[in-house]
Parts: C-alpha cells; sequence; structure tokens
C-alpha cells in the first residue's frame, strides 16, 4: 500500500496534470475522465510511518525563511491577560506590510485573515510562504486594495502558526512548545494584540478593516472594541455569532484531530518526523472542505468519476475522495494541529453580544459604516446571517451596504469571486476615505 507520503505526491501529481492545485477558481466546474492507477490507504497506521519526512507541525518556526514577515512583541515579560482568565507572558505578532504609510498615518487599511491564513495575503508562494496570497487578486498596485495609495497590514492572529505566538512557540517558563498548555484565545483577544501593533506602527485610526469568515469577525469586532478607530469596515461571509449547526461541524473536526494517536493530548512537538497528528488534521480539513463548497460545485467537477472496472473496495476511489485527501495533505504541511483546534474554537466562542447585553446593544458601539457582502450559495455562513449583520447595523444607525456576491462555490466564495468584489471594496474604501 502507498504510505502518506507517496500518496501526496501522487495526488498532487494527478491535480497538476489537471492543470490545477486545487478546485478552480475561475474555470467551469469541469474535469476531463481522470484513470487512477494507484490506491490510496483509508487512514494512517497508529506507528510512526517511517517514509513520511514530515515534521510533527506544519508551523513556521525561528531559522525558517522569513518571507515577507516582520515582528511586533506585544508583551515580554509583563502579563497579557487573555479572555479565559489565563495570562501569556511572551506575545509576538507576524505582520506583513505592502504600500506606504503616508505623513497623516491617514492611508493604513489592515486585512483580517479566514481560520487556516496567515498574513501572507498578498504576493507570490515565495520561500517563507508555501502558497500565493489568499487575497492576492485584491490587493496590489491599481487594484481593490490599491497599494499606491494606501498602507496595508495583514497580522496572523494570536494563537496562529505562522510567526504569531501560538502553541507550537515556545513557553518562556519552560523553554519547550506550549502544545497543550496554551490557553484557548478568542477573537477578541486576537483584536487587542491588533491594536498593540496598530500602535506601533504608529496608526491610530484604520481606514478601513477588512476580513471574511473569522476574518469578518475581528473586523466586527474591532468596530465594536475600538470604534474610533475604525474608519469603514468590509465584512465578507461573517456572522455576529457562531451558530449551533456551525459550532457541530467544528466539533468533527476537532475531534479528528483529538483522536488521532499521534495527536498525544497536543504535545507532539518533539516526537520527531513521521509523527504528529498529520491524519486527524486531514480528515479536520476534509470535513471542512466539505462545508466550503457546494453539492453543485462537486457534481459538475467530479460527479461519480472513478477507475473503470469498479473498485470493490474501501479505498479512495472516487475523484471526490482523492480531491479531499489532496486538500488534507496540503494543509498538513503548513499547520498546526493545536492552532487549528484553537482558531476553531475561537470562531464557536464568537457572539458580540455577550457581555455587552445582546447584539443589538453591541451594534449600537459602531460607529463605522460597512459593506457587508454574502456569498448567495453558502450553506456554512448562510446569507440570513449576513442580512442579520446588515440589518443590524442600519437600525444601529452605523450604515450598511448590501453586496450578493453570485457563485456556486459556497462559503469559499469570498476567496475565489475577487472579481465580484473588486469593485465594491475599491469604490467603498474610496467613499469613506
Amino acid at each position: 500500500m502507498w504510505q502518506t507520503a507517496q500518496v501526496r505526491n501522487q495526488v498532487s501529481e494527478v491535480f497538476r496534470s489537471r492543470g490545477t492545485s486545487q478546485l478552480s477558481t475561475s474555470a467551469p466546474c469541469q474535469s476531463p475522465q481522470i484513470r487512477y492507477e494507484f490506491k490510496l490507504v483509508t487512514s494512517l497506521p497508529a506507528q510512526p510511518n517511517r517514509q513520511d519526512k514530515r515534521p510533527p507541525t506544519g508551523a513556521w518556526q525561528p531559522g525558517h525563511a522569513l518571507g515577507g514577515r516582520k515582528f511586533h512583541s506585544v508583551v515580554d515579560g509583563r502579563s497579557f491577560q487573555l479572555d479565559c482568565g489565563l495570562p501569556l507572558h511572551k506575545v509576538d505578532l507576524a505582520y506583513e506590510t505592502w504600500g506606504r504609510l503616508n505623513d497623516s498615518a491617514s492611508n493604513a487599511v489592515l486585512i483580517c485573515h479566514a481560520l487556516t491564513g496567515d498574513s501572507h495575503a498578498a504576493g507570490r508562494a515565495v520561500d517563507g510562504h508555501p502558497v500565493a496570497g489568499w487575497w492576492e487578486p485584491l490587493i496590489g498596485p491599481g487594484l481593490a486594495v490599491n497599494t499606491d495609495e494606501l498602507f496595508v497590514v495583514c497580522v496572523n492572529v494570536l494563537g496562529g502558526c505562522q510567526g504569531s505566538t501560538g502553541p507550537a512557540s515556545l513557553d518562556p517558563a519552560t523553554d519547550r512548545p506550549y502544545g497543550s498548555s496554551f490557553p484557548l484565545v478568542t477573537i477578541h483577544d486576537m483584536v487587542r494584540t491588533q491594536a498593540s501593533l496598530a500602535d506601533a506602527l504608529g496608526v491610530y485610526k484604520w481606514r478601513c478593516v477588512l476580513g471574511g469568515s473569522m476574518g469578518g469577525m475581528q473586523a466586527l469586532e474591532w468596530s465594536i472594541m475600538y470604534p474610533e478607530r475604525v474608519g469603514s469596515m468590509v465584512l465578507a461571509s461573517a456572522t455576529a455569532q457562531a451558530s449551533a449547526q456551525q459550532i457541530a461541524w467544528s466539533h468533527i473536526g476537532r475531534s479528528a484531530i483529538e483522536a488521532d494517536p499521534g495527536f498525544q493530548g497536543g504535545d507532539y512537538y518533539g516526537d520527531g518526523a513521521g509523527n504528529g497528528p498529520h491524519r486527524g488534521l486531514a480528515i479536520a480539513r476534509m470535513a471542512a472542505q466539505v462545508t466550503y463548497r457546494t453539492d453543485q460545485v462537486f457534481s459538475e467537477r467530479f460527479s461519480r468519476r472513478s477507475p473503470d472496472p469498479v473498485d470493490f473496495t474501501t479505498s479512495h476511489s472516487f475523484d471526490v475522495e482523492n480531491y479531499l485527501e489532496y486538500q488534507g495533505e496540503k494543509l498538513v504541511d503548513r499547520f498546526d494541529a493545536n492552532s487549528y483546534i484553537r482558531l476553531n474554537r475561537s470562531m464557536d466562542l464568537h457572539d458580540i453580544g455577550r457581555g455587552r447585553g445582546g447584539v443589538a446593544a453591541a451594534f449600537r458601539r459602531v460607529f463605522a459604516p460597512a459593506l457587508v457582502a454574502s456569498v448567495n450559495s453558502d450553506t456554512l455562513y448562510p446569507p440570513v446571517q449576513q442580512r442579520l449583520l446588515h440589518q443590524g447595523l442600519l437600525e444601529a444607525g452605523s450604515g450598511s451596504e448590501w453586496l450578493e456576491i453570485d457563485s456556486p462555490h459556497g462559503h469559499d466564495g469570498f476567496l475565489i469571486e475577487t472579481a465580484q468584489l473588486s469593485s465594491p471594496i475599491a469604490q467603498f474604501i474610496e467613499e469613506h476615505a
């Protein structure tokens, strides 16, 4: 049987043969018939896979290529108290910038990333950044977020794994990775650290704060926690509070990671190459990927294609199964399982009304006008949630504009349909200078 590292390479070759490394973001949802000449394992063995040379985590570590990262120290030795009641005594943020801050510091824009994103919102895949910027088509000279005119900042969130302090970071008290001892963080905690960075950069007020999904949660929290520091905001595929179904899907993903024998209760960093919760994280990603897309996309892209003659085994013989395996393995290479668990949980805990007298009262704290974008096929963060955001902001008097994205791609439409987002975002930022 093929071992995991070989599987990853084989599946990668299949998708390269199709001319894409992922589900197409612009081409029609069609693909030629593919005949597979290999089989995939259904699960990882509990023992280390000697042919899998990957480290236990895909987290960025000191000594790795910097790419475009810069670093800001929030605290070093002092206490940064988290919402959960526990302190961190060393907090660093990794961030990237594009463009130049003007003399009046009035052209700064903050981009907030989603669950498995990072500070690399724009730019090519280079050493230190294994994939291209996740909102690359929107950020740059002459683009919607125009770096000829704007100073653009994107921060890897607290609890993340691409340079900011998170579970894979060294605990200064032990000089070992935090692992299971790293506390839960909230969207509120993330925004507080970002405010520290804004102070260090000399930015008192963001001209605009933009984000989708978990990034939209951060943008919304910025407008509530620091209303005088946000000039406008773009909220894409976001919500005021996580729903029961969103929490349910999150629970499945976290449970997959925690059930992996390689998880070791969250303390797997010293286990050596080939160890770590690789399979659990891959399964979590596979489950999430299904919720990010739609039946229409999967049906048109993959249908029921499988080898001929039919393979009467439990191996991954359908095209869609191999696609999901590929997506799961890709995430393992660049992410950390503990970070996934904590950031995923922070989305469950997201509720702008908690401790503020309810959602309506929280909306009344907002001064900034919003552009609320919704993908009409999104079943994970359905349009009704963005409608409630839009209406709540209007009723509170802060102002809101509505943008419906017509797309078959589901939740991932906020990342894929950049052509539909581009002009509205550019116009919105210009109108609310």
